[in-house]
């Protein structure tokens, strides 16, 4: 098992999603950045569907009571075992009574830690990922112990890494398809949509970012619709907001942009002040 000695800003045990549930109100959530979630496990040979953690941003510290085989991929928050760099993208034998520290931010927003075997959190509803009156828990707190599965023999450190284009971090533009009322957009705003340099305000989290820059919203009201992580909402004041993996499963703003899942990873490696463009894929 694993400790948390530091628990940070907000940190959540996510695999790729709840799904099937969309009828009772039940978001999908999963791993804000599924590309380096899925990458963590590829590269210690697990499931894509074992559960991982996902740091944000913040300290953490957590204490290992007995060995365990991890990688880290994502963003790069300075990770250290004993105060020692620790190599992302890289299989790594953590010992028991070792301590894993994540701190300052190199680049990215969303590190992820996984174990051999995946972390054996409670499941609810076919996924462990955390989500607020789902799930027993939301976020990770202090002293919060992790289940993982037994090291049936004695490792020593394997060699298996993987290198990564960190273009995943730096890209400014984000590929999007027409969403259902894209066709009610008139030339200006379709323009406008296409050639703005869009901001990410402080108002993001794992339900959506919404954004600073104004599109003139000239749409009547309509129905409550579907939507699902990646569509980008027109709202009254004329703000986007792009949903993200803990979106709602309905909702009454325009839906003028559907972002590309590879999109979505993306964005989810940005944080307030951050500025991208969309591409519109026709």
């Amino acid at each position: 098992m694993i400790k948390v000695l530091s628990s940070g800003f907000y940190n959540t045990i996510q695999d790729i999603g709840r799904f099937g549930y969309g009828d009772i109100g039940v978001p999908v959530s999963g791993a804000m950045d599924m590309y380096s979630a899925k990458l963590a496990n590829h590269i210690l040979r697990n499931k894509e569907t074992d559960a991982v953690l996902e740091i944000t941003l913040s300290k953490c510290k957590l204490l290992f009571d007995k060995q365990c085989i991890v990688c880290i991929a994502g963003a790069n928050l300075s990770p250290k075992i004993n105060d020692k760099d620790l190599p992302l993208n890289s299989v790594k034998v953590v010992n028991k009574g070792d301590v894993l520290t994540l701190d300052k931010p190199i680049y990215g927003v969303r590190s992820y830690l996984a174990v051999k075997g995946g972390f054996q959190t409670n499941v609810v509803l076919n996924s462990r990922s955390f989500y607020r009156g789902i799930t027993d828990e939301y976020i990770l707190k202090k002293d919060d112990v992790l289940p993982t599965k037994s090291i049936k023999t004695e490792m020593s450190n394997p060699l298996s890494s993987v290198k990564i284009d960190k273009g995943h971090f730096r890209a400014i533009t984000l590929e999007a398809y027409r969403g259902p009322e894209y066709e009610l957009l008139n030339k200006e705003q379709r323009a406008k949509l296409s050639e703005t340099l869009f901001t990410i305000s402080k108002d993001n989290s794992r339900m959506g970012y919404r954004l600073e820059e104004l599109i003139a919203n000239t749409f009547e009201s309509m129905l409550t619709s579907a939507v699902l992580p990646g569509t980008v909402q027109l709202t009254p004041s004329g703000k986007l907001i792009v949903l993200m993996r803990d979106c709602q499963v309905t909702g009454g703003y325009p839906r003028i942009l559907q972002l590309t899942d590879d999109a979505i990873n993306k964005l989810a490696q940005k944080t307030t002040n951050h500025t991208f463009t969309f591409k519109l894929s026709f």
